[in-house]
């Protein structure tokens, strides 16, 4: 996968397009980790897409899955506290000058782990109680909100910059350890 062209829809059922994304990151995260792939190209798609989901579930679908009942505040405080937590693993992925040392392949060995377990928990913990819990009518009103949002993140890129500033913010709100 040397075209990191990455997917527009315009539509669909927010549950759906969330797992889409989460096997693109999974796609993105294989090419991190092969030397022969076009490592930086990877990384650059990865955070673009990555930031851009992730702006766009704090700022349009954990706020209505709460209102909805689907979850509770605990679990989208906790979704933001992994975001938070992928986000300073990707400024560290990010900081890295090649993409051809081992400090970079131990950047992707931490980001791989926190992104994983934060897909497999949102997956098991939040989108789970969205498919149950809430219309497909609202399901889908919410994946055009949760794309108009994403969208607007991939259109403006995302830089070092952009991602230093997400986890200063995160830092400030209380969602980060101070240990990084």
């Amino acid at each position: 996968m040397s075209d990191y062209t990455i997917p527009r829809p315009v539509s669909g059922d927010v549950v759906e397009l969330i797992l889409d994304d989460h096997r693109l990151f999974e796609a993105l995260m294989r090419d991190l980790r092969d030397s022969s792939a076009d490592r930086a190209a990877a990384r650059s798609a990865f955070a673009s897409v990555l930031i851009a989901h992730g702006e766009a579930e704090e700022e349009k679908v954990y706020p209505r899955l709460r209102r909805k009942d689907a979850i509770d505040a605990h679990e989208a405080e906790h979704g933001e506290e992994e975001h938070a937590e992928i986000n300073q693993a990707l400024l560290d992925l990010l900081e890295c000058a090649g993409t051809d040392t081992q400090k970079f392949d131990d950047a992707v060995e931490a980001m791989n782990e926190v992104l994983q377990h934060h897909l497999t928990e949102e997956e098991l913990t939040i989108l789970n109680p969205a498919r149950e819990d809430v219309s497909e009518q609202d399901r889908r009103d919410l994946g055009a909100a949760f794309l108009e949002v994403r969208g607007r993140h991939l259109d403006e890129g995302v830089t070092v910059d952009t991602v230093r500033a997400l986890v200063e913010e995160a830092r400030e709100d209380g969602l980060l350890d101070d240990e990084g």
